[in-house]
């Protein structure tokens, strides 16, 4: 296969005028300028996906797919709920549960929380951090009627200095009234196991108990605050959502867990756009570097372009040749910026060298996630920049006139 002239040409362009020196130090700062944008916007967009999807599944580790509660506060027949919603295709499980605000008292050291209770026997079907303790189990919060069991999170075990065995004291603000005002009320739980679900939030914020201990320490007789549903595909909780609020209907409603955490994940996405719209700007900046690389070869190369064009080349076949010759600047940069990217994504991944303080980034190092939409969206326009770098030069040396530069030969 003949490969047309003007390929050759910009490939000789290539080298650099004095002899032996292989190709000019303009060619390789336009190309490492390129690669260098390219390896940069990949590796800090897999960052981004890395982090969006690693506080994603931390969330759902600790909730469910879908909430179901009452505009009254409180759900008397859940029982019967939950037949309903077990019934609806798509559904894998649901079980009841009960959020409320308490103090834990450790000795001298108090922390404020939110203790769920849970159910032991069906828990489990809609919360997996249940299934994943680091330590102790569900079936452990069954316990001593007199002091039950409670599993909180390991950052809240060292907060408070306690062990798998000690007891500690639940304060609820909601008490008795008594002749000098309202007298919070206090129950002591024994420490029965602990749980990393990897998000300080949750480790430093978050006790589990029974459902039956939660009901009578909060005063819910019967009732509980909601059901928690888990799903088959995660990503259709919001159809799902619908679907269970229209068989259910007022008083009851749902909300599914992008609900939940829609400005969390909004944010992200956003700073994810804005990231690639600024990180595009060094490879912008590289593409100047292309532009003056090829007004210098078409001033250099004047006399040459203006024989080409006496013995019979086009102005189309002369402009093709810088064209060609930037794109091979833009193509090159753009592979080993590539493999620069996925390089530097394995180092992240393998050995995570870079720590991060938790309890301000709710993890404790730099994930990664490399997308193959990052790495086909990123590449397309970095060449697409290239290329438009390369039209304004490439135009100037096709309507050079090929009698100024032979006028004195």
């Amino acid at each position: 296969m003949n490969l047309p002239y003007q390929f050759f040409i910009a490939l000789r362009y290539f080298k650099s005028k004095k002899k032996h020196s292989g190709i000019s130090i303009n060619t390789v700062i336009s190309i490492a300028g390129v690669a260098l944008g390219v390896m940069t916007l990949i590796t800090v967009l897999s960052v981004m996906t890395g982090f969006h999807e690693d506080l994603q599944a931390k969330i759902l580790g600790v909730n469910s797919h879908i909430v179901v509660m009452s505009y009254e506060g409180r759900m008397r027949d859940h029982d019967t709920i939950r037949g309903e919603i077990n019934k609806v295709d798509g559904v894998i499980g649901s079980a009841p549960f009960i959020y409320g605000q308490v103090m834990l008292r450790s000795g001298s050291r108090v922390q404020g929380i939110i203790v769920r209770g849970v159910d032991p026997l069906i828990g489990r079907e809609t919360t997996d951090i249940l299934h994943n303790l680091k330590m102790g189990s569900v079936d452990d919060l069954k316990g001593d009627p007199e002091i039950p069991g409670i599993i909180i999170g390991r950052e809240l075990m060292r907060n408070l200095g306690l062990f798998v065995g000690d007891e500690i004291e639940m304060i609820s603000p909601i008490g008795e009234m008594g002749p000098l005002g309202m007298i919070p009320k206090m129950k002591k739980f024994k420490v029965t196991g602990y749980f990393e679900a990897g998000m300080y939030e949750y480790d430093a914020n978050l006790a589990f108990v029974n459902l039956r201990d939660a009901q009578r320490f909060l005063k819910y007789d019967d009732s509980v605050t909601g059901i928690e549903v888990k799903i088959v595909d995660l990503y259709n909780a919001g159809v799902m959502a619908e679907k269970i609020d229209h068989l259910l209907a007022p008083p009851y409603y749902t909300r599914d867990w992008m609900q939940m955490n829609r400005n969390l994940f909004s944010a992200l996405k956003l700073e994810k756009i804005v990231m690639f719209i600024i990180l595009t700007l060094i490879i912008l900046v590289a593409s100047f570097n292309i532009i003056s690389n090829l007004i210098m070869i078409v001033i250099e190369k004047g006399r040459e372009i203006a024989i080409m064009k006496t013995m019979g080349a086009t102005n189309r076949g002369i402009m093709t040749i810088f064209m060609v010759h930037g794109l091979i600047i833009g193509i090159t940069g753009t592979v080993i910026g590539v493999i620069g990217g996925y390089g530097l994504c394995q180092l992240l991944k393998t050995y995570k060298f870079i720590n991060l303080p938790a309890d301000v980034y709710y993890l404790s190092y730099l994930p990664v996630k490399m997308s193959l939409f990052d790495y086909t969206v990123v590449p397309a326009a970095a060449i697409l920049i290239t290329f438009i770098a390369t039209l304004y030069p490439s135009w100037q040396a096709a309507k050079l006139d090929p009698v100024e530069p032979l006028r004195y030969e």
